[in-house]
């Protein structure tokens, strides 16, 4: 299927948006659409149903915002009363935020009638129940929420859905993962059948399309780009490299120091390894914070208003926020560890390289990754199945990520950290691998390195065992990479008759 040819100057205003939302959006820096608002918009606006597909950063939320924003304050037949008319279904607290700031922006001007503005309220867990309740009391025009929440509100009978006439699911794909299918179906149960509903998705798996059947109307399967078009952004540039557990904190600490960094995104994979980074990180100098399920609610909104706001640059999350986090300019993401599959590796990447801006992704391989790497790497066509092995002290490393060749592993006054830690890796042979190491032998220089811009769509999902739990919104146990545990205290022998034998 041959990609869309799309005018990229088309305005909001021109696809006949209300003056109201044009002015909030112009005020905010957008004034033309994407391609996936483009494309919606005419439907969406007309009360279609439909499903939107296009990848991450492209602009969904705007894409169904607008629309749902337009078309409650502009039926006359259903006035605005207080009761939700516009509901919109979402994975994870963070993204529940992010939608949520987005639509309070779009709607900044919008009277739900004469006497009061029209109200968004975001509905979500980890938080009390009381001030969430006291919000639906008062009038809410449009809520928007995670479903463990809206399910339990809706039927303690807070939260009334027998008025709505927008229903939309966001980020569905991720819903699947995360277990939430049942729960939709629940509050779908409880909806209007007259009503608009749109869902939108970077991906969409058989269970999603099989769901779409069964509460959608004809909806009409709007691409922002053909199904062989890149599944990961053009506008990024991505590394990969083979490191060691044990040098991968070095190996950080210096891409941070690389130039024109900004803003960055480290991902792993289990919530006690981001917690070690994020601590690691901080001893050595840098502004960091963390976001993951072991964290309290409030905390992983501090983290996030203060990545936001730039008081710390360097994130260091479970894939639970890479839906979350709708920041333009974020510069770099680094994969600490490998994600599950392709799909999670295109979320991931995705914050970075959004809206036509470049973007650098760095992904590290531990050895006992490289299957799951190289089931990634042919899923997305990145053609690296065999990663260069790379070290924090490998000359190679600088140069790609444009790094100054004085760079170490910390930056100011390093804090000390609780007792004394390894700053470096031990190679294959049993040698310590340190930066100040000089006289290691270097990696030879006939490597197979490859560099990728970009690649093609995956064709499928493809699963894989995972070596730590997975991080939704219920908080679960940490791999077997959490910090160092507690010493054993030994127990000396009272006699050789009691010593345990060894293997030498």
């Amino acid at each position: 299927m041959t990609p869309l040819t799309i005018h990229p100057q088309i305005s909001f205003a021109q696809l006949g948006v209300r003056d109201e939302i044009v002015r909030a959006l112009s005020e905010e820096g957008k004034e033309f659409a994407f391609a996936i608002q483009e494309q919606t918009l005419p439907m969406a606006l007309a009360g279609d149903d439909l499903i939107g597909q296009a990848r991450t950063g492209m602009g969904k939320t705007l894409a169904f915002g607008v629309p749902l924003l337009h078309r409650i304050t502009t039926d006359t037949t259903r006035p605005l009363t207080g009761t939700p008319r516009a509901l919109v279904v979402v994975p994870t607290r963070e993204l529940c935020l992010q939608v949520h700031g987005d639509l309070v922006a779009a709607s900044k001007y919008l009277k739900a009638d004469e006497s009061r503005k029209l109200t968004v309220t975001a509905i979500y867990g980890g938080r009390p129940y009381e001030p969430q309740i006291e919000a639906l009391q008062k009038g809410v025009d449009v809520v928007v929420g995670t479903p463990g929440r809206l399910l339990d509100l809706a039927q303690q009978g807070h939260l009334q859905l027998g008025g709505l006439s927008v229903l939309v699911l966001d980020e569905a794909d991720e819903m699947l993962d995360l277990g939430f299918l049942p729960d939709i179906e629940r509050i779908l149960k409880q909806i209007p059948t007259e009503r608009q509903a749109m869902l939108f998705s970077a991906t969409m798996p058989d269970p999603i399309i099989t769901l779409a059947r069964t509460f959608m109307n004809q909806p009409t399967h709007i691409r922002a780009e053909g199904v062989q078009g890149a599944a990961t952004h053009d506008t990024t540039e991505q590394f990969v490299y083979r490191a060691h557990a044990l040098d991968k904190v070095e190996m950080v600490s210096r891409i941070l120091q690389a130039q024109g960094r900004g803003a960055t995104m480290i991902f792993t994979r289990t919530k006690r390894t981001a917690q070690k980074v994020s601590d690691e990180l901080a001893e050595r100098g840098f502004k960091v914070g963390a976001v993951h399920g072991d964290l309290g609610q409030i905390a992983r909104e501090k983290a996030l208003k203060s990545f936001r706001s730039g008081d710390i640059d360097v994130l260091v999350a479970t894939d639970v926020a890479a839906r979350g986090i709708d920041i333009d300019d974020i510069t770099h993401v680094i994969n600490y560890q490998i994600p599950e599959d392709e799909q999670a590796y295109v979320h991931r990447i995705g914050r970075t390289g959004r809206a036509g801006k470049t973007g650098i992704a760095i992904t590290l391989v531990d050895w006992d990754e490289l299957d799951r790497w190289s089931m990634i790497d042919t899923a997305l066509k990145l053609d690296c199945p065999a990663p260069s092995e790379t070290y924090s002290n490998s000359p190679h490393l600088y140069e790609e990520l444009n790094i100054p060749t004085d760079a170490g592993g910390t930056i100011g006054a390093a804090r000390k950290s609780q007792g004394a830690k390894s700053q470096g890796a031990k190679s294959q042979d049993g040698t310590r691998i340190s930066s100040a190491d000089s006289n290691r032998e270097r990696p030879s220089r006939n490597r197979s390195r490859r560099r990728t811009r970009g690649g093609e769509g995956a064709g499928g999902h493809t699963a894989t065992q995972s070596d730590g739990p997975a991080d939704g919104e219920q908080p679960a146990e940490g791999g077997d990479d959490s910090p160092a545990r507690k010493r054993r205290r030994r127990r000396r022998p009272r006699n050789a008759a009691e010593a345990p034998a060894t293997a030498g």
